[in-house]
């Protein structure tokens, strides 16, 4: 799974990396180390822009909250339970299936954090049964230091209960898309610990690698067969994971200091 996140890159490196057309200097958000669900976040994504006469997709940079609300819910309570779309499933739950279609995006990261439990733990965890207090945070991310390229969907969502002119009457709302931990060895393994990202979780983020950029932000490709060809797993050996502070494991924490790397974990683990 996905449950927070550090992204601290500015809109300047994104515009160029992943060659914006559209991005508002005023929406600019503060590098975050520790993004956590219902936060805004940095979303690149190809769509008209608003009120424009040209209809041509536009590919923008833009903020949008994570923790997707759909376009039928009643209300937005729910969305702290959608941040994550399971990448075997997506193409058929309710909830994601039509932004899966036709909005798709890419959630620049650094990396992702991740806690490592043991075993009787991780297998309630599967079974989606409450599971015990983490343990040791790592973090995972690139291992030759490239933007950590999430696969996402967004959605729009109308609050009915504000009039049509209120700058919030709309929201717009997001999922990282997760697909199963690689089981190869990491590209950069800890000097102790786990030897393979399915070691720390049995899940990931779905790393989009850049030669699949821009055919997952075309909002002209709609055929969910050919969509789910692109959430097939990046190739094994592109990461690394190193032991963190269990600072990261409080949302209060914000800080380049939450990335740095430990000689060994702080805590106890299956290890």
């Amino acid at each position: 799974m996905c449950g927070r996140y550090a992204a601290s890159r500015r809109p300047e490196d994104l515009t160029g990396l992943f060659q914006i057309e559209k991005w508002e200097p005023t929406e600019a958000l503060a590098p975050d180390w520790n993004v956590a669900p219902t936060k805004e976040v940095y979303a690149v994504l190809e769509r008209p822009l608003k009120d424009a006469d040209d209809r041509r997709p536009v590919r923008q940079l833009r903020k949008l909250r994570w923790g997707l609300v759909p376009s039928f819910a009643k209300n937005p309570e729910g969305a702290a339970r959608m941040i994550n779309a399971r990448a075997e499933t997506v193409h058929e739950k309710p909830s994601f299936r039509r932004p899966f279609v036709a909005r798709r995006c890419i959630l620049p990261a650094d990396g992702y954090y991740e806690w490592v439990t043991g075993t009787e733990e991780r297998e309630l965890e599967v079974k989606g049964k409450k599971k015990r207090p983490r343990k040791q945070p790592y973090f995972v991310t690139p291992a030759d230091g490239s933007v950590f390229a999430m696969a996402g969907l967004y959605e729009f969502w109308r609050d009915r209960t504000l009039p049509d002119d209120h700058p919030q009457s709309w929201w717009v709302t997001c999922s990282v898309i997760t697909t199963e931990a690689e089981t190869g060895p990491l590209g950069v393994a800890p000097a102790e610990g786990p030897r393979s990202l399915s070691d720390i979780h049995p899940r990931m983020p779905l790393m989009l690698t850049e030669d699949r950029w821009d055919a997952w932000l075309d909002p002209a490709r709609t055929d969910p067969d050919e969509l789910r060809e692109l959430l097939a797993p990046p190739p094994t050996g592109l990461m690394r994971a190193y032991p963190v502070g269990t600072a990261v494991s409080s949302v209060r924490n914000n800080g380049p200091e939450l990335l740095e790397e430990l000689e060994a974990p702080e805590v106890g683990t299956l290890f």
